[in-house]
């Protein structure tokens, strides 16, 4: 990815306070703290879940259960990606069954990365409730699906690139950053 011609669209600090944002609006949610758990969408989600799951360990007094997940072979356009795809591990160590799951990822667009990652969730049992926190949600949806918590809006243009850039991904610095189509 060329970073030279992005445009910064919020810096750490702001990211940070997004964060804090999404943290006390998901630790005032309904039901026991005790019953909330995380899953990160693999590879940015998965970051800020861990990073959601301090915040709320601080708020709460108990870190929620975290865990991740790969959605490559649940996507619906998987083989027009690639012939041989590169599928990651799904981490999810502990029971959703009747439980509040947040689904939680760095950029919303279409919505099929989270059809897709519902889809495999129900493998894994069946919550109470699934709520979706995202970072970004930039708009330009194909399936009716929306946030329950977002750090901002962004309208992006058709084709434009939206990237959430952090340091657990070897980037100097967090930042949300805009690349031109």
């Amino acid at each position: 990815m060329d970073l030279s011609q992005a445009r910064v669209l919020f810096d750490a600090a702001e990211m940070a306070a997004q964060l804090e944002a999404m943290a006390g609006a998901i630790a005032a949610g309904e039901g026991q703290p005790s019953d909330l758990c995380l899953v990160g969408i693999r590879t940015g989600g998965a970051y800020l879940a861990r990073r959601l799951r301090a915040l709320l360990a601080r708020d709460l007094g108990l870190a929620p259960d975290t865990g991740a997940m790969d959605i490559t072979l649940y996507r619906d356009d998987w083989t027009l990606l690639h012939s041989r795809p590169k599928v990651g591990t799904t981490d999810i160590a502990f029971g959703i069954d009747e439980r509040r799951v947040v689904l939680v990822d760095d950029v919303l667009y279409t919505g099929r990365t989270v059809r897709a990652a519902m889809d495999e969730l129900m493998d894994f049992g069946r919550a109470r409730c699934i709520e979706l926190a995202v970072l970004i949600d930039r708009g330009g949806r194909e399936l009716p699906i929306q946030p329950d918590y977002a750090g901002a809006l962004v309208q992006g243009a058709a084709g434009q690139v939206i990237e959430v850039l952090l340091i657990e991904e070897g980037h100097p610095t967090d930042r949300i950053v805009s690349l031109p189509c």
